[in-house]
């Protein structure tokens, strides 16, 4: 079982950036052979990487440092008026916790999902096997909170690892056609109540592009921490 002090890396080509168009990016991934314990997991979080399926990485570019990691602290964090509303809103949904697995009802609402908000990116067109590949396969712990209305309809699905010092959002995904309901903003303001009731404390929201309109979202937590230069920095 590996540390970080045992870890080995792989730097990937330079590709086409899946967020800026006209930049090249590459990507650094942690070997995925290597057996990453609880506690290394962790560790990888707060230096910056993400995990996609069974593979555990972060941007690695030569010359651009547009994707900061961000992470919201439970602790400190106030919901505003209009994430209240949020709140309030969807204060009839049930939520329950699940292991990651398939089944048919996730991969419709899914399937969805990216038809509809994502069909012009390079998880489009959705298909089981990418579902399983980025949503089931890996090693870490984890979970999906189910989201279901008072009929016990499935509308919204988070899709969450679990960390020493809090969780990671890895993946939300919900009904468009409950547009009216903010269910994206609804998942974050959950799990960072699940944090506080866990008594963690941060809720990793993954990384934020400035020039990204599709990231703008997550600078609506505040008090936001960002990872610059290797430091948690408290962005007001």
């Amino acid at each position: 079982m590996s540390n970080l002090k045992t870890l080995h890396f792989y730097a990937t080509p330079e590709h086409e950036c899946s967020y800026l168009e006209g930049l090249e990016a590459k990507t650094l991934f942690v070997d995925p052979q290597e057996v990453i314990n609880f506690d290394a997991y962790s560790q990888l979080s707060d230096l910056g990487f993400r995990r996609s399926g069974k593979h555990i990485y972060r941007p690695y570019c030569t010359n651009c440092q547009a994707c900061i990691s961000v992470r919201v602290n439970s602790r400190e964090f106030t919901p505003s008026k209009s994430q209240k509303r949020i709140i309030n809103k969807n204060k009839d949904l049930q939520v329950t916790t699940t292991p990651p697995q398939f089944t048919d009802e996730y991969y419709a609402l899914y399937e969805r999902y990216i038809n509809a908000r994502h069909s012009d990116g390079d998880m489009y067109p959705p298909t089981p096997e990418q579902f399983s590949a980025f949503l089931i396969e890996g090693e870490q712990k984890g979970c999906f909170y189910e989201f279901r209305d008072p009929s016990g309809k499935l509308v919204a699905l988070a899709v969450t690892d679990y960390l020493v010092q809090g969780l990671s959002a890895i993946y939300t995904f919900f009904d468009p056609e409950e547009a009216s309901r903010s269910l994206g903003s609804y998942a974050i303001l959950w799990q960072l109540k699940e944090v506080k009731r866990l008594e963690l404390e941060y809720l990793y929201l993954g990384y934020w592009i400035r020039e990204c309109q599709k990231m703008s979202y997550k600078i609506a937590y505040s008090p936001l921490e960002m990872l610059i230069n290797g430091q948690w920095i408290v962005v007001d």
